[in-house]
This record gives structure tokens, sequence and C-alpha cells, in this order.
């Protein structure tokens, strides 16, 4: 049962190879088994490739089997379309597209089973990635509300250095009316003469412009410092909301560019493997000499050529001849008298007629 299997995934003639010898048989069953074994790994991988795109495994189950079809059908076309020559460079130059095809499609079955083979490594490389990622969104998230908050900074700055520069100065003009009654400074006589009331009328009115300035600016500071609050929390809330895009970057197309990454060679090896499987049924026929199978197709296909040849041309001479025969006969006929008073009499009748028919739809047109 399974050699029959292999032998119909071969894409060999089963009534045609039965006849041939065990030998022959075995190395068709082996072509046909590497066929069928490369279809189920082209279905692991397309399946895990799509598995990675959607995480859904029903859809990567469903694709990975049209996919796996797929490349067992095309296989088993390269195969059996091969025949083999006399001479090893018509076979390969035959050969030739299919092989690039094969390499192209183990390429395409490689690339996804390479993915998961180094997973851990590629998750490696995309943490460094995401990481490096995420400082950039924030930079860049900073930067688009930098104008803004320094801005607000600014102003608050602005704000809160003026009640301080009016706080140094109320200071320094309570000391100077303290040390001027004290005696210490300035007119160095102790008591609150003229000086000391023009110096107290100065904090005075100092400390009344303070506290006016304090006034006006708590306000405005309050709704200052609440927009640097609004600024800041709008600045995380888009870092946080951009963050999952970034925790997301996990797709087949940053899987395959983190692969890249890594050291070359392993991965090619592992492409160079599948590159094999893939062409070896190509190369086996090629490499092969022509066994019985190849003899008995041959001379099917030649006898085949041979008879429509022969029907060709004597479908070619049955017209040829028949044309010959008619042209004789017709010309045998024109030359019989009495068929030709008996066309002419008729050819005068007609005319008779037609003449008649003519007269009378004159008649009643003139009526």
């Amino acid at each position: 049962m399974l050699k029959k299997f292999f032998i119909l995934c071969s894409g060999a003639d089963k009534n045609l190879l039965e006849g041939c010898s065990e030998g022959e048989q075995t190395k068709y069953v082996g072509i046909g088994a590497t066929v069928f074994f490369t279809a189920v790994m082209a279905f692991i991988a397309s399946a895990y490739a799509l598995f990675t795109v959607f995480d859904d495994v029903i859809p990567a189950l469903l694709f990975g089997i049209v996919w796996g079809l797929l490349i067992f059908n095309l296989d088993r076309f390269i195969v059996s379309t091969i025949r083999k020559r006399d001479r090893f460079s018509s076979e390969f130059l035959q050969a030739t597209p299919r092989i690039i095809l094969a390499v192209i499609i183990a390429i395409v079955i490689s690339k996804p089973l390479e993915i998961k083979i180094f997973e851990k490594e590629i998750n490696t490389v995309l943490l460094k990635e995401k990481n490096a990622m995420a400082l950039n969104n924030k930079k860049e998230v900073a930067n688009y509300f930098k104008s803004d908050l320094d801005k607000n900074k600014s102003e608050i700055d602005s704000l809160k250095s003026a009640v301080t520069r009016k706080e140094k100065e109320v200071s320094a003009l309570y000391s100077s009316y303290i040390t001027e009654a004290e005696g210490s400074a300035g007119t160095k006589k102790i008591g609150k003469g003229p000086i000391y009331k023009e110096k107290r009328e100065a904090h005075d009115l100092a400390m009344t412009q303070l506290d006016s300035l304090k006034s006006n600016s708590s306000q405005t500071l309050l709704e200052k410092e609440k927009k640097a609050k609004m600024l800041q929390a709008d600045l995380d809330k888009k870092v946080t909301d951009t963050q999952p895009i970034i925790d997301g970057f996990d797709g087949l197309m940053a899987r395959i560019n983190a692969l890249g990454k890594l050291p070359l060679l392993p991965s090619l090896f592992i492409m160079l493997l599948f590159l094999a499987v893939e062409t070896s049924p190509i190369i086996a026929k090629l490499l092969s000499p022509k066994g019985e199978y190849d003899l008995k197709l041959e001379d099917l296909e030649t006898a085949l050529h041979a008879t429509l040849a022969q029907h060709k041309y004597q479908r070619t001479l049955l017209v040829k001849t028949s044309a010959t025969m008619h042209d004789k006969v017709y010309e045998d006929i024109a030359q019989d008298k009495e068929l030709y008073k008996m066309q002419r009499q008729k050819a005068t009748e007609l005319l008779e007629l037609q003449a008649n028919s003519f007269v009378q739809k004159q008649k009643q047109t003139l009526t």
C-alpha cells in the first residue's frame, strides 16, 4: 500500500512501472517518498509562517494544507516531466527551469522553519529592537510636547522669579530700616528719625507691592502648573498608547529581519539542507542511467509519435486523392451533351419566368 502511494507521488505511470524490475520500482518509490516528505515540510513551514502572522491555528492549518498540496503538485510535475536523453547536457538543459523553481521553493520552505529553530535568538534581537524603539518613541513624543512644556515652564519660572526678586527687595528694605533704627548702618544714629521713616515707608510700599504681586500671580501659577500637569499627562498617555504597537512588533517580516541579523552560517546550512531535499528527486533522475522504465516510456512515446505522423500523412493523402477524383468527375460531367441540353432548357425556363414576373409587376405599378 505504501509502495503504491509513493509511486503515485513520483508521477510515474503505474501500469508501465509494474512491468519493470524491482530495482526500477524502488528507485521511483524513493523519488515519490522525497516528493511527499518535501510537501509535509512545506505544510509545517507555511502553517507556522501564517500562525506568526494571524496568531490563529485554524487559518494557519488550512493555508498550510493548501500550500503543502501546491508544493506536492509542483514537485510531482517537475519530476514526472523530466525525460532521460542520450546526452547529459540536453537533460540538464531540460531540467534547468525546474531546478530554479526547486531552489525558489526550498528558500520559501526553509525560511519559516529557520525562524522557529532560532526562535530564542530572534526573540533576543526583537527585545533589543523593541527597547530601542520604546526609547526613540519617548524621545519623539517628548520632542512633540517640548515646545509647549518649555513655554509653560518658562512662564512659571518668570512668575516665580518676579516674586522672588520682590521678596529679596522687601527683605533688603526691612534690613535697611531696622539697621537704621539700631544705628548700625545708614546714618549711624540710634532712633527712628526721618531717614528711618523714609526707609520704613519704602519697605511698606514694597511689601504692599509684594502682596499684590503674590495675589495676582497665585491664580496664574495655579493655572500654569495645572497646564503643565495636563501636558505631562498627555505626554505619558501618548507614550502608553503607542507602546502596544511597539510590543506588537513581532510579525513575520520583523522575525525575518531579525533572522538576518544573526550569524549567516547556521541559517545557510539549514537552507542548503532544504535545497538538497527539494532538488534531490531532480538530481537523482539526472544522475541515474536510463532505466527500464525510461526505455519503455520512450518506446510508447515514439510509437505514439509514429502513429500520429502516419495518421496525419494518411489524412493529407486522402484529402489530396479525393480532390483529384472530384476534379476528374466534374470534368467528365461538364463534357456530357445530354446534361448540357437539360441544364440549358432549365435555364431558359427560369429566364422566361423571371421576365413574365417582371412584366406583371410593371403593369401593377402603372395601374
